[in-house]
């Protein structure tokens, strides 16, 4: 999912948008790093304009966008409440559109610069932590840079009042409706269409019965964000791998979710969720073909939990 974010206005990205669209038509072409590695793992490479800010036309490109990137969120709130449901809603049917094309499983992944300061700031307000423990360098920002980010994320987080302040009520039904709406008021206030896109995919596994598997910190916080709203996506999540942002180590745990690959990863694209497909392939080998203790005329080990 590609698109990008009105906030590198105010310096938190060492990129402009401009990289956006040089990396996206890379994809598009077959050019960037996910590609290579999906070849190696025998899978396809679909990228999807959800929000760029340039209007790219290219074979191998498919478009699903309400709004050429998003607002400052500083400023005003990221996109419209018809913006955000849009995205879902194009991710949602974009699971739904492989999943009828034979696809048995999808991984997750993104490109948009000024992503990272989108989803620190949703994980932030959602998990209740400090922007400081949750904000990390993306695109390799100096400790200045990062500084900014945090401050960036810390002003919006209070402008615009977000999080659940104050205890819950303890009506089930009432706390799980509130979380619903501070969640998707986050997500338009200062989220990116590209996380509202990856939210609906998330959706879009639990609603089709296909595996997700998760990439980087841009698909944890959609893993998170899509969770809140629909519980029972969890079940249809995998995670991939740790990366170096420090907020999935919190959302993974908020989510008990253990990933496979610790890499310190931070490139994107989905090149984490590509890296696990061989490991699941072999997993799925052993699992198929190994043989068993009766084959081997042994006695099974007992569990002594």
């Amino acid at each position: 999912m590609c698109a990008d974010n009105g906030i590198i206005e105010e310096g938190v990205s060492q990129s402009g948008h401009e990289v956006t669209t040089v990396v996206t038509g890379n994809i598009a072409k077959g050019l960037a790093s996910v590609n290579r590695m999906a070849s190696c793992a025998g899978a396809d490479v679909f990228p999807v304009d959800v929000g760029m800010k340039d209007d790219l036309k290219l074979k191998g490109l498919l478009v699903e966008k309400t709004r050429n990137g998003t607002r400052n969120f500083l400023k005003e709130p990221a996109m419209e409440d018809e913006d955000m449901l849009a995205a879902i809603r194009a991710g949602v049917e974009m699971t739904e559109m492989l999943s009828d094309g034979g696809y048995h499983i999808l991984a997750l992944g993104e490109m948009g610069i000024g992503n990272t300061t989108t989803s620190s700031a949703v994980a932030s307000v959602l998990l209740g932590l400090p922007a400081e423990e949750v904000t990390g360098p993306g695109a390799g920002l100096d400790k200045e840079g990062v500084r900014r980010k945090i401050a960036v994320i810390n002003q919006a987080a209070a402008a615009w009042k977000l999080g659940i302040h104050g205890p819950l009520s303890g009506d089930g039904e009432k706390d799980t409706q509130l979380m619903m709406q501070e969640t998707l008021r986050t997500l338009r206030t200062v989220g990116g269409l590209d996380l509202c896109a990856l939210t609906g995919a998330c959706i879009g596994g639990a609603i089709y019965r296909v595996p997700i598997v998760l990439d980087g910190l841009i698909t944890a916080v959609a893993a998170l964000t899509a969770c809140r709203l629909l519980p029972g996506v969890r079940d249809f999540l995998l995670p991939s791998h740790l990366g170096k942002e420090p907020a999935m180590a919190a959302i993974y745990e908020e989510l008990k979710f253990c990933p496979v690959i610790h890499a310190r990863l931070a490139l994107g694209e989905g090149t984490g969720a590509v890296a696990l497909f061989p490991l699941l392939d072999m997993a799925c080998q052993v699992y198929r073909e190994n043989a068993t203790f009766g084959d081997l005329e042994m006695d099974a080990y007992e569990d002594y939990k």
